[in-house]
């Protein structure tokens, strides 16, 4: 009887391991099936870098053709030839390159006028680099709205894609034009030539690295800041057609008062932009460019308008001293008969006669040196130095010195080796000769 027992327990123990066994090796069987069924199909999938052309095509509508040159930049050659976003292009081949379904509709569907695809609103040939082409058909929107119906042509099923998926393709020439006036590289521009009419001015700007200076009229220290503003809104500045019809800005550009040529060069030559003010009607206010670049003229933002309607001394630099955040390594300051020297050596601050100085009170008197800026620029009025200050930094390699000399408007100052006079307050002065004042010793250890 035992063995009998046995005998059983180990053929149910068998048919038990065997039902374990097949359920565990079906179950992912059936999952799989059922993923695959869940999966809407992909309408295309091609190597993104394979496409070269694309021509998109709407009912009574010129097609518009983009193609991709030898240097790989996308370039608009109908209706007419101009330059593409390469963005926006990027944007649709890339859309294109992986386009996936919603779901099918029809595997095989005989009438495609219920679909709108007998007469697609939109179709796009998608060429590569072999010549061989794809032609996308979208039609209708579903009844829900949320979708449209979709096809290739020579396949016979139908699709829905997400609206989002449509709008990322269906383009117009205006979204896919580069509407860059000048187009130049921004971080390569070496030069720029500012020539204001309106304020009668000729002011050139050269670049080294990230520091600009000014070379005309005459050498002056000029503000990387503005000048960089200049810069970026030089190269931001785009065709506006919103609201109106590009083809009617040409007239309003003649008509318009001229404000600034500027032209601007970068390591692939000379682009020159010429800017206009409409005084008159409705186009009052109103900026109009005219590019080298670009064939005709156009409406500009009026940030990139008035960024070229400004003067030599709003290109300035105002500030007395470069040496910016950094942290000075030598400081010295004289004011009558009143002398200061102050070192750095790592964090600590120590003065002439070697005592370690309260390091709070030596980055007040830094501070109030930083602060020194200009209220306007002076031809004239620079006197007998009261005050003089002296900044190392850089580990040594910037050396500056500033001129303070007392005037009936506050103080002129004047860099060394520098021509130009800096008109300041008397309370800016006031407030470092303050600050120098009260320098102290650092507290001895333990107090």
């Amino acid at each position: 009887m035992k063995i009998r027992g046995l005998i059983v327990a180990a053929v149910v123990f068998l048919i038990l391991s065997g039902i374990l066994y097949w359920s565990e090796h079906r179950k992912p069987a059936e999952d799989t099936a059922k993923i695959s069924a869940d999966t809407p199909p992909v309408i295309l999938k091609l190597d993104e870098s394979a496409i070269t052309k694309l021509n998109l095509k709407r009912k009574d509508v010129e097609p518009l053709v983009l193609a991709k040159g030898d240097s790989g930049k996308w370039q608009i050659t109908e209706p007419k030839l101009l330059g593409a976003d390469q963005s926006t292009v990027s944007g649709i081949v890339s859309t294109l390159a992986s386009l996936n379904s919603e779901r099918l509709v029809e595997d095989k569907a005989a009438e495609l006028k219920q679909y709108g695809l007998d007469q697609p609103g939109l179709e796009l040939d998608i060429i590569e680099k072999n010549n061989k082409t794809q032609k996308l058909l979208i039609g209708d929107d579903t009844p829900a709205s949320g979708a449209v119906y979709a096809m290739l042509a020579g396949d016979s099923r139908v699709f829905t894609m997400s609206k989002y998926m449509k709008t990322s393709v269906d383009k117009s020439l205006n979204d896919v034009r580069d509407k860059r006036l000048l187009t130049v590289n921004t971080e390569k521009i070496s030069r720029i030539e500012l020539i204001n009419k309106s304020k009668n001015q000729e002011i050139e700007f050269g670049r080294n690295k990230d520091e600009w200076q000014i070379v005309k009229p005459k050498p002056l220290r000029a503000d990387s800041v503005q000048v960089g503003e200049l810069s970026r809104k030089l190269t931001d500045a785009k065709i506006d057609l919103s609201g109106s019809d590009s083809k009617d800005d040409a007239p309003a550009f003649v008509r318009a008062i001229p404000i600034a040529t500027v032209r601007v060069t970068d390591e692939s030559g000379t682009q020159e932009l010429q800017v206009r003010k409409s005084q008159v009607g409705k186009d009052k206010d109103k900026y109009y460019a005219k590019s080298s670049a670009v064939d005709g003229a156009y409406k500009i933002d009026s940030d990139s308008g008035k960024a070229v309607d400004k003067s030599l001394d709003d290109f300035r630099n105002k500030k007395l001293f470069d040496f910016g955040d950094n942290e000075p390594n030598k400081i010295e300051l004289h004011d009558g008969s009143k002398t200061y020297f102050l070192t750095r050596n790592g964090e600590d601050w120590w003065s002439g006669n070697g005592k370690k100085m309260d390091a709070g009170s030596v980055q007040s008197l830094i501070s109030k040196l930083r602060d020194l800026n200009a209220d306007k620029f002076l031809e004239s009025g620079f006197a007998q130095p009261a005050i003089e200050a002296s900044v190392i930094s850089d580990d040594g390699k910037r050396m500056e010195k500033v001129l303070l000399a007392k005037s009936s408007g506050g103080y002129v100052a004047r860099r060394e080796n520098e021509s130009a006079l800096y008109q300041l307050s008397s309370s800016s002065v006031v407030d470092l000769q303050k600050a120098a004042e009260q320098i102290k010793a650092a507290a001895a250890p333990g107090k």
